[in-house]
């Protein structure tokens, strides 16, 4: 607890700095924390009630890492405009869909739309399988896909006016989840269905 603070306390002290010359400010974590956890961890598969789980055993401490990733994106300013102008953006494209598609298996929400097409005596024992009914997990699934529809709706709009009011769509997430939802289900269920348990 108290290396946390000393090193929030050190992040502080280097946005305060930051600020001062009009830097974005850095924070604690990159966003690229949880596959270098993984490539550094030894993991454990086992077989639960015949389904296949990790568990991490280990994990390797090292700040090496996260200082030369952070040295070389100093770095990749040295290469605007070239010869980072050189590469075709459909590699960018292919790059962010391969990224996006790696990632599915850990998001909740893709587990939830694979069951819809999933008989029902298939299901993973997920912890929110044995608290939700089917009928409400696939209406909160819908219930968001329509959230997520209206999001992209506003955020790939041709108009620049209806884009600027991104941020308030998503904002009005927040209530929609506090009052709208819970009027439509359950209190207990949408806790089981919101996280991870």
């Amino acid at each position: 607890a108290v290396v946390s603070t000393q090193s929030t306390g050190v992040t502080g002290l280097i946005n305060a700095v930051l600020s001062l010359f009009c830097l974005p400010w850095v924070h604690g974590s990159l966003p690229h924390s949880p596959l270098h956890v993984r490539a550094l961890a030894d993991i454990e598969e086992r077989i639960e009630n015949g389904h296949l789980t990790e568990k991490v055993v280990y994990v390797r401490e090292t700040r090496l890492t996260t200082l030369v990733s952070g040295i070389l994106i100093g770095v990749s300013v040295l290469l605007i405009p070239s010869p980072l102008n050189l590469i075709p953006i459909p590699v960018f494209y292919g790059l962010f869909v391969y990224l996006a598609i790696t990632s599915l298996e850990d998001f909740q929400m893709w587990e939830r739309i694979v069951l819809i097409f999933t008989e029902q005596t298939l299901y993973p024992p997920l912890h929110y399988v044995r608290r939700v009914p089917q009928k409400i997990i696939h209406c909160f699934t819908l219930l968001q896909l329509l959230q997520l529809t209206g999001l992209c709706m506003v955020s790939l709009s041709e108009s620049p006016y209806l884009k600027m009011f991104f941020p308030f769509v998503i904002i009005l997430l927040m209530p929609i989840r506090e009052r709208v939802l819970p009027v439509l289900l359950s209190e207990r269920h949408l806790t089981a269905l919101d996280g991870e348990h």
